[in-house]
């Protein structure tokens, strides 16, 4: 790999020399957007993000480039002590993949100081990816908020239980995945999510039988109560 510079076009032409186009079908067959994309690799963005560092201006111009490994190279160098709100929905407004969002809100809008809040606002938006981003927001917090009080993630189980009749797949599967996640967190916190699943199963929804039954035979698994313990 060649040594990047903070130039955007140096990097756009880094990351056309690190993609694969024969990566792309698979991409596409995962449900990636690959229309503005190189084909390159998670594991290959990361290494380049650790050589750039954290570059917050930077990642704010990656984003603009509209190229679906630049905006994920954006979220990994971004700061978010200096994240504002305002940007957040921007770039929300801009998610036209699941693995875009999720790396979004997994490198860099958990770590906000908005991410509580986005989350609840997130969590009822028109837009797929946005409300998926809600509940991934969920998710991710569930496993890197440590001083979070369980009532936050009691609240979660509230709204993933109201939510849980959206259909579209990119929103039950992310609701699914905030109630494994804050199932998972502790012994307590398990004992209410399936309570939740259990609620959930009774209605009447495919989405809901689904949501429910998935997170029950992860949440009740003995594996994962002796991980919490």
């Amino acid at each position: 790999m060649n040594q990047p510079t903070t130039n955007v076009k140096h990097i756009l032409d880094e990351l056309r020399q690190l993609g694969e186009p024969q990566f792309l079908p698979a991409m596409a067959n995962f449900g990636i957007n690959i229309k503005k994309a190189f084909g390159v690799r998670i594991p290959k963005l990361r290494k380049l993000a650790k050589v750039i560092g954290k570059d917050h201006k930077l990642a704010l111009e990656l984003w603009k480039s509209g190229y679906h490994e630049a905006r994920i190279l954006a979220s990994m160098i971004g700061d978010p002590k200096l994240l504002t709100k305002n940007q957040m929905d921007a770039w929300a407004k801009d998610f036209n993949s699941w693995d875009l969002c999720d790396q979004c809100c997994n490198n860099l809008f958990v770590y906000s100081r908005h991410a509580y809040d986005k989350a609840l606002e997130w969590h009822t938006a028109k837009d797929e990816f946005t409300k998926r981003a809600g509940f991934v927001l969920m998710a991710v917090m569930a496993v890197h908020k440590k001083d979070f009080d369980d009532t936050v993630f009691e609240e979660f189980l509230t709204l993933i239980k109201k939510e849980s009749t959206d259909e579209r797949n990119f929103v039950k599967k992310a609701v699914n995945w905030a109630l494994r996640q804050i199932g998972k967190r502790n012994v307590q916190l398990n004992k209410i999510a399936i309570k939740s699943a259990e609620d959930i199963y009774k209605m009447d929804s495919k989405s809901e039988k689904w949501i429910a039954s998935n997170a029950l035979n992860e949440l009740t698994n003995e594996n994962t109560r002796i991980r919490m313990k």
